[in-house]
């Protein structure tokens, strides 16, 4: 970074201080604006800052204007920001004379001997680790604009009071700002949980529950054609297909260690610390499930390396502030696999199973807006998170480096991302807002295969532990279909469209001709629909584009007559008057090789 670039938004830190100072602007708006709010807390994000606040008053968009003007007047009185610090007791006193229960909360939370900080702005004062900027003057009033206030839970806990949480964004000039908000319409007009909705796609119902989404018929379609094409695909590579439960009993989750690591992530059916009674829990990860494969007979190094492929449906109690359309979601279906392996195939399998997602990524459209991560232990935090000793962790980690190095593959870093039986490499995607979440990951175990006692003959007549892989091949389902309609903004590629052509009728003369045309393309395996709706032609054809159908056949007298259909497409191509069998040829080379063009 050089140094004049220091005090820019290209500087990471420097952007995040900037948008930190924000909100504390944004919170001393609001206090002078209704001084009875209560203050949560209000960081810096990845994409601009929020502020979570308790008030009596439900903030609407017009209050949102007040606290902008509020905020361009704190902006233009160059408040200095001053930072100091009080011992536990003098901070708990301040905290509770300001009215403020929820910061009394945070330094409660705070071992005895933490440095209990404060930033001061004119009349207002917050408890804040920082960094700020030296002046509200820094800010460009102007290129200030709160986005939305939606309800947020006291520290993301369902149980705790549900607080209004205010965000916002702000750039040092304002014709950034207004870029920034000209891609943020473009990026609403992609935004699965908008278009999904209006193509029908998903939806979800109060009384079914938050976080789990009812695929409708058109969503349903894709996710079949996805799970069946990466079936086949893991069957031409050598992975053997099982079926296992969705729940056990708690003593197979003890034996993973999921138990002790994962129980609140859990939904469990029955009393877990009951243990006189029997308890089960729906399945958050297949692991231990497949491992019974391995362990259903004895095995030698013939056996290896056993790969297991299930399309699994997992549970996992996501909390309610972070559901979100599909992309978070509580019930998922996942592409999910485990490699039981010899140590020395390692490498090998690793590789495959890194090909395997980059090809699957790669053919639905996504994989050149992924990145990848190294998700590593922490060290620091060994005994409440991670199984295995520090030795243990230690190798796994240099022999996934060496891996990763070996495969060229670009990756970044993440402390304490790793999960609690060894470390990962996750492939990251951004959704249309620039939120990242984990499309697929590979993960290397040398743990869990021990502790359920699974054991090979190895070429010298020993018993040996195996390695295992975890890994997807593309992920969730339910998270690729949000990723896919975002990034095609809902005009699905013809292979995985739910709907690959329709047929229009010009006049009632052409209907049985219409339907006739359906069975021959359906002959083919094309998913088609007909439309002999008494309605105009041009009023048909807008409503499909609308719809994102790839193809439109227009049917008249001449095309009835001479055994033809008029092509157009959703782009609005015209591709001329052709025969059926030719269409027919023409679209299913469009979906045999799985084309991005129409």
């Amino acid at each position: 970074m050089s140094e004049e670039n220091l005090y820019t938004f290209e500087n990471e830190a420097y952007r995040k201080t900037y948008w930190h100072t924000c909100s504390h602007v944004m919170a001393q708006a609001v206090k002078r604006l209704w001084p009875e709010t209560k203050l949560a807390i209000g960081p810096a994000i990845d994409n601009g800052f929020y502020y979570d606040l308790d008030s009596e008053k439900a903030f609407t968009p017009e209050d949102l204007e007040k606290i902008e003007a509020e905020m361009r007047k704190i902006c233009k009185e160059k408040l200095k920001l001053e930072r100091f610090e009080l011992p536990r007791a003098e901070a708990l006193a301040l905290m509770e004379q300001q009215g403020e229960p929820y910061k009394v909360e945070l330094i409660n939370d705070l071992p005895e001997d933490a440095h209990i900080s404060f930033y001061k702005q004119g009349e207002f004062t917050d408890l804040c680790a920082g960094p700020h900027l030296d002046s509200t003057g820094r800010i460009k009033g102007n290129a200030i604009k709160l986005t939305q206030c939606c309800g947020a839970y006291w520290r993301g806990d369902s149980n705790r009071k549900m607080l209004q949480r205010i965000y916002g964004v702000a750039f040092p000039k304002k014709d950034e700002l207004d870029e920034y908000l000209a891609k943020q319409a473009e990026a609403l007009k992609r935004d699965h949980n908008k278009l999904g909705r209006e193509l029908e796609y998903f939806t979800t119902v109060d009384v079914i529950g938050q976080g789990l989404p009812v695929l409708l018929p058109k969503g349903a379609r894709v996710v079949q054609q996805l799970q069946r094409w990466v079936e086949d695909e893991e069957q031409k590579r050598g992975y053997l297909l099982t079926k296992t439960p969705l729940m056990a009993k708690r003593d197979l989750y003890k034996i993973s260690g999921h138990w002790d690591h994962y129980l609140d992530g859990m939904f469990v059916l029955g009393d877990p610390y009951d243990e006189t009674k029997e308890c089960f829990a729906l399945r958050p990860m297949t692991c231990p499930f497949q491992y019974q494969v391995f362990l259903n007979r004895a095995r030698s190094y013939r056996d290896l390396p056993m790969r297991l492929g299930e399309t699994s449906t997992l549970f996992r109690n996501e909390d309610s502030g972070e559901m979100h359309g599909l992309i978070r979601v509580r019930q998922f279906t996942i592409s999910e696999g485990h490699l039981v392996l010899r140590p020395e195939q390692l490498e090998e399998e690793f590789k495959g199973c890194l090909d395997l997602a980059k090809y699957c990524l790669g053919t639905v459209g996504l994989l050149d807006k992924c990145t990848f991560r190294f998700s590593q232990w922490d060290p620091a935090n060994p005994n409440n998170k991670y199984e295995g000793t520090p030795e243990q962790w230690e190798e796994a980690q240099r022999v996934m480096g060496q891996i990763l190095d070996d495969l060229d593959v670009n990756y970044t870093v993440g402390i304490d991302e790793a999960a609690f039986y060894g470390p990962k490499l996750d492939i990251q995607y951004k959704n249309v807002y620039g939120k990242e979440d984990t499309l697929v990951t590979i993960q290397i175990d040398m743990l869990l295969a021990k502790q359920f006692g699974m054991e090979y003959t190895d070429t010298d007549g020993q018993k040996k532990t195996p390695y295992i892989i975890h890994r997807t091949s593309l992920g969730c389902y339910e998270r690729t279909l949000a990723y896919l309609i975002e990034e095609y903004a809902g005009a699905l590629p013809t292979w995985m469209a739910p709907e690959q052509a329709r047929i229009m009728t010009i006049t009632e003369r052409t209907n049985d001709y219409a339907w006739e045309v359906k069975k021959q393309l359906e002959a083919l395996g094309i998913r088609v629909e007909v439309d002999d709706r008494n309605e105009k032609i041009g009023k048909k054809i807008r409503e499909a584009q609308l719809e994102k159908v790839p193809f439109m056949l227009v049917v008249g007298d001449k095309e009835a007559e001479n055994g033809q259909v008029a092509v157009r497409t959703r782009k609005g191509v015209d591709e001329g008057v052709m025969t059926v069998a030719d269409f027919g040829k023409r679209i299913r080379e469009e979906i045999d090789t799985k084309g991005r063009n129409v």
